[in-house]
């Protein structure tokens, strides 16, 4: 029997040839709708993209999988545990999204520091109306919560604006563009230096709800908070009650922590809030740029070695 590679992702035939050319031994199943591979999970040894349907035909005993290839970057709705369990790899799609995601929270900074977004609601009104006093990027201090590649594009994007860059990261270490780097344990005084507060953290068990209540009243009431890592890492309702309060001065949310967002949330109604549904990584460019991530460990997998590409540490759970 060919080792097979099963996709419930659904690939071009372009990008489809740059598999099999990679893989020419292997049997490939172009994930075209459940129907096409469904009937193929219990063989497949490497999986590409993932759904909740695998999980009863690929984790169970007796089943071939070893790898999984996630097109996301966000893992925190794959069971990673089961994952440890049956001795799966698991590998993302980590560093398809700074571009993009960088580019989305320079756009929310400028359109809650220069009221754009109030500006477009006046202008669909047809109503010509001041918007006061505005004011300005330059100069001001942005700390950024989780410096991986996201958080490293948006340092040197904020750096084009003369700016202050803190960062906060798991491990201490130097990045550039950030101007000064802390653990964990330096957020509060990050929270208090900085005009604008974006979170690009992962949701594991450690970050759930790792911005709340005390968090906010830490922060300066003329801050503004962007979060477009995961909702689960902020408290909501903490979030809510800070906007109204004037406790910050507004928001920019491509995250939340219930998706899509209930019509029922308060936030609908803010008008120092931004909010985009989750399409922050959104680009013309992700299958390419994802697809070279996938093709790198190929390479690896089918010559012997294990894929490290975006290894995920399944402890960890990022």
């Amino acid at each position: 029997m060919a080792r097979k590679i099963v996709s419930v992702h659904t690939f071009s035939s372009a990008h489809e040839e740059q598999i099999r050319q990679v893989a020419p031994d292997w049997e490939f199943i172009n994930g075209k709708g459940s129907e096409q591979w469904l009937a193929h999970l219990a063989d497949a040894e490497i999986l590409v993209g993932w759904s909740s349907a695998v999980v009863p035909h690929c984790l169970q005993p007796g089943t071939r999988l070893r790898w999984a290839q996630n097109w996301g970057a966000g893992v925190d709705k794959i069971p990673l545990e089961a994952l440890a369990e049956s001795g799966v790899m698991l590998t993302n799609a980590s560093g398809v999204h700074p571009n993009p995601i960088s580019e989305t929270v320079l756009a929310m900074m400028l359109s809650l520091t220069r009221q754009i977004h109030r500006a477009i609601g006046n202008q669909l009104q047809n109503k010509w109306a001041s918007l006061g006093e505005l004011g300005e990027m330059h100069g001001k201090t942005v700390g950024i919560i989780g410096v991986g590649a996201i958080g490293t594009e948006v340092a040197k994007l904020c750096k084009a604006f003369g700016m202050k860059v803190l960062g906060v990261k798991r491990t201490l270490s130097e990045s550039e563009n950030v101007d000064r780097m802390v653990t964990m344990n330096g957020l509060d005084e990050v929270l208090r230096e900085s005009d604008y507060v974006v979170v690009t953290l992962p949701l594991t068990k450690d970050t759930k709800h790792s911005i709340g209540s005390r968090q906010f009243e830490l922060m300066k009431p003329t801050a503004y908070y962007i979060n477009i890592g995961r909702g689960g890492t902020t408290d909501e309702h903490a979030l809510v009650e800070a906007l109204r309060s004037g406790g910050i001065a507004g928001a920019g949310l491509d995250v939340f922590e219930v998706e899509p967002l209930p019509e029922t949330s308060p936030l609908w109604e803010m008008s120092n809030v931004i909010m985009t549904p989750h399409n922050s990584g959104s680009t013309v460019y992700y299958n390419e740029r994802a697809l070279d991530i996938f093709l790198h460990n190929l390479r690896d997998y089918v010559e012997g070695k294990e894929p490290q590409l975006n290894r995920v540490d399944l402890r960890n759970q990022y």
